[in-house]
C-alpha cells in the first residue's frame, strides 16, 4: 500500500481573497424598512452639501495646499509625528494662502478632522474625500458629519475643569442635540441647562455600582466632578457646536441649523433602526452588539454598527470596540475591525496604537491600507506572509467556532501559500493559539481523505511539539 498522504504540489490553493472581513457565518434575509424621509422643511441633499462645502471652505483650501505641497518626497508637514503641522510649515502655508498662522492650524486640524487630509508619520496626504469633494455630495455631508461628531475635538474645553465633568458633558450632549431637533425652533438655555444636568444625574446614576453584602455602602460619585458647575461648559458646547455649524447661539437661545437638524436626525432615525433589531443592539455593549450583528447580511450589519455609534462618543466606542476585539473569539475579532471602518478617520491614532499586539496587528494593518485608499481586495498585501498566515488561522478559528464545515473547506482558498503542505508548515510555525483546534476541525471537515489524514497529523504534531 502506498501512502495518501501529500507530497508534491499538485494540491493548489486558489490565489488569495481579501482576508479583511470575518466570515459570515450565516447570513439570513431581513426584510427591508423603507427609506425614511427627513422632517418637512429640510433642505435637499444638494442644498445641505453645498452648505457644508460653504461651511468647510477654508478648511478645504488647506488641504489642497497640503495636496500641492507636502507628501512624500516634498516639504515635511509635521515634526512630531503626531499630525501637528510644524512652525515652518504652517508660516509657509500663512505666507501663500494670505492667512495668519493660527487660521492656518484651525483649518488644519478642521481638515484632519472632517477627512480632507490625512497625516502619517510625518507626511500628509489628501484624503478621499478632498478627491470627490466637487462631485460628490455624499462625501462632502460625510466630511461634515464626521467634524460634527468630533465638536469636542475641534474645539477642547476652557482650562481648568475637571476632565470628568467634560466628560460626562459630551456624553450628554446627544440628548441635548435630540431636544433641540425635536423642538423645531429656538430653545432658551436655561432650559437646556436644566436637561443637561438632569442627564448627567442619570449618567453618574447609572456609573453607580451598588455592591451586596450586609455592610455595603452604595459608592459615591468624585465630588470634583459631582460638584463642577455645568452652565460653563454647556457654554462651551455650544459655541463649539455653533463654530462647526451645527447651531446658533444669541439672545440666550440656540437653534438647529439646517445641516445640524438634518444630522441629529439621521443619528436619532439610526438609534431607531437599531432599536428594531431582535437583539436591540443599541443598548448593548460593544461585545454583544457584535454577536447580535454576526447573523446579519453585510449592509445590515453596517447599519447596526452607525446606530450604535451614534448613540455614543467616538472616543469610548472606539476603545469599546478595540476591547472587544481583545478577546478569545476570533469572529468578533473580525466584527469589530468592520465596525471601526465605520467609525472612519477619528479612529485612526486608537487603531495605529495597537499594531505592537500581535493579535490585533494584522487588523489593524489592513483597516490602515483601506483607510490609506487601497482597494479591500488588495489590502492583504501589506502583510507579511507570517501575518498573513496568522490571520488566516484566526479566521479560522472564527469559521470552526460560528460557521458550518464547507465553509471552512472554502477558507483554503483565502490562504497566500500555493499548496497545502505548505500552508500547514507555515501554519504550524506562527503559533497561533487556536491552531491545534483549526486543523482538527479542517480535517473533520474536508471530503479528502488524504488532506484530511494530513492535517490531522499536522494537529497533532502542533499538539505534541514533534516533527
Amino acid at each position: 500500500m502506498t501512502s495518501r498522504i501529500p507530497r508534491d504540489s499538485r494540491l493548489r490553493l486558489v490565489r488569495p481573497r481579501s482576508l479583511a472581513a470575518a466570515p459570515r457565518a450565516i447570513n439570513q434575509p431581513r426584510p427591508r424598512r423603507a427609506a425614511p424621509r427627513p422632517p418637512e422643511g429640510t433642505p435637499a441633499r444638494s442644498e445641505l452639501a453645498r452648505m457644508a462645502r460653504a461651511g468647510l471652505a477654508d478648511a478645504a483650501r488647506v488641504a489642497r495646499w497640503a495636496d500641492a505641497v507636502l507628501g512624500p518626497g516634498r516639504d515635511s508637514a509635521t515634526d512630531d509625528g503626531k499630525a501637528t503641522l510644524s512652525d515652518a510649515t504652517a508660516e509657509r502655508a500663512a505666507r501663500e494662502l494670505g492667512l495668519t498662522v493660527e487660521q492656518v492650524r484651525a483649518d488644519w486640524d478642521t481638515a484632519r478632522l472632517a477627512g480632507l487630509v490625512e497625516v502619517h508619520g510625518d507626511s500628509a496626504r489628501p484624503g478621499w474625500r478632498l478627491r470627490a469633494w466637487d462631485r460628490d455630495d455624499s462625501a462632502v455631508l460625510r466630511g461634515w458629519v464626521a467634524l460634527f461628531d468630533a465638536w469636542s475635538l475641534a474645539h477642547p474645553e476652557p482650562a481648568g475643569h475637571e476632565p470628568a465633568a467634560v466628560a460626562e458633558v459630551v456624553s450628554a450632549m446627544p440628548q441635548v442635540l435630540s431636544f433641540l431637533q425635536l423642538s423645531a425652533g429656538p430653545v432658551p438655555v436655561p432650559q437646556l441647562l436644566d436637561l443637561l444636568e438632569q442627564r448627567v444625574t442619570e449618567l453618574r446614576t447609572e456609573r453607580c455600582e451598588i455592591p451586596y453584602g450586609p455592610e455595603a455602602e452604595p459608592p459615591r460619585p468624585a465630588e470634583p466632578a459631582a460638584d463642577a458647575p455645568l452652565a460653563p461648559l454647556l457654554d462651551w458646547a455650544l459655541h463649539a457646536l455653533a463654530a462647526v455649524g451645527a447651531l446658533t447661539c444669541g439672545d440666550g437661545q440656540a437653534t438647529l441649523t439646517p445641516l445640524g437638524n438634518w444630522a441629529v436626525w439621521v443619528k436619532l432615525e439610526q438609534i431607531c433602526v437599531a432599536a428594531q433589531s431582535p437583539a436591540g443592539n443599541i443598548e448593548q455593549s460593544a461585545e454583544a452588539m457584535l454577536r447580535g450583528c454576526a447573523q446579519l447580511r453585510p449592509n445590515a450589519a453596517r447599519a447596526e454598527y452607525r446606530a450604535w455609534l451614534a448613540a455614543r462618543p467616538v472616543g469610548s466606542a472606539v476603545t469599546e470596540l478595540l476591547a472587544a476585539a481583545r478577546g478569545e473569539d476570533a469572529l468578533l475579532r473580525g466584527l469589530a475591525f468592520e465596525a471601526l471602518r465605520v467609525v472612519g478617520a477619528p479612529a485612526e491614532p486608537d487603531v495605529r496604537a495597537v499594531l505592537d499586539e500581535p493579535t490585533l496587528r494584522p487588523y489593524a494593518l489592513l483597516w490602515l491600507a483601506e483607510h490609506d485608499g487601497a482597494d479591500p481586495e488588495d489590502a492583504h498585501e501589506v502583510l507579511t506572509r507570517e501575518e498573513a498566515t496568522w490571520l488566516w488561522v484566526d479566521t479560522a478559528a472564527a469559521v470552526a467556532d460560528h460557521g458550518e464545515a464547507p465553509l471552512l473547506v472554502r477558507h483554503l482558498e483565502s490562504a497566500v501559500q500555493p499548496t497545502v503542505p505548505m500552508l500547514l508548515d507555515e501554519v504550524r510555525a506562527v503559533g497561533h493559539p487556536r491552531t491545534v483546534q483549526v486543523l482538527v476541525a479542517l480535517a473533520a471537515a474536508h471530503p479528502d481523505p488524504a488532506l484530511a489524514k494530513a492535517v490531522r497529523r499536522a494537529a497533532f504534531q502542533v499538539h505534541t511539539g514533534g516533527d
